[in-house]
């Protein structure tokens, strides 16, 4: 069983990413701001993030959290869980991962396949699966 972090400002998708981990055998906790993440991570550090990229006070947070989880607490699978296709035309993709722009494993566009988002929560984790 891992430990995972869902960061989502949405609190029922939040929710329903954690019903599907958990499902999985995975404990999770939700939080729904960049800082209250962060404030998680210092806590209890998590086997894997699933995080979103847009926030209403800043459409990019996702990204520098990332960057912030690398810095301060270093290597942490992350996994974002994004929109950021449909909103901007900006053709996010596998090429854009960079330890340092964007030290992230994997993505998930929005809406969510959940049976996608296991496969990939599996992957992120290694292989395990509860």
């Amino acid at each position: 069983m891992a430990y995972l972090l869902i960061v989502d400002d949405d609190p029922d998708f939040a929710s329903s990413v954690a019903t599907v981990c958990q499902a999985d055998g995975h404990e999770t906790v939700v939080k729904h701001t960049p800082a209250d993440a962060l404030a998680s991570v210092a806590e209890r550090r998590p086997d894997g993030i699933l995080l979103d990229v847009m926030f209403p006070e800043d459409p990019t947070a996702g990204f520098q959290v990332a960057r912030e989880v690398r810095r301060q607490f270093g290597e942490i699978p992350i996994l974002l869980l994004t929109a950021v296709n449909q909103e901007f035309p900006l053709g996010f993709s596998h090429k854009d991962y960079d330890a340092n722009w964007l030290p992230v494993a994997d993505f998930v566009e929005k809406p969510v396949d959940f049976a996608v988002l296991r496969e990939k929560v599996k992957r992120l984790l290694g292989g395990t699966s509860g």
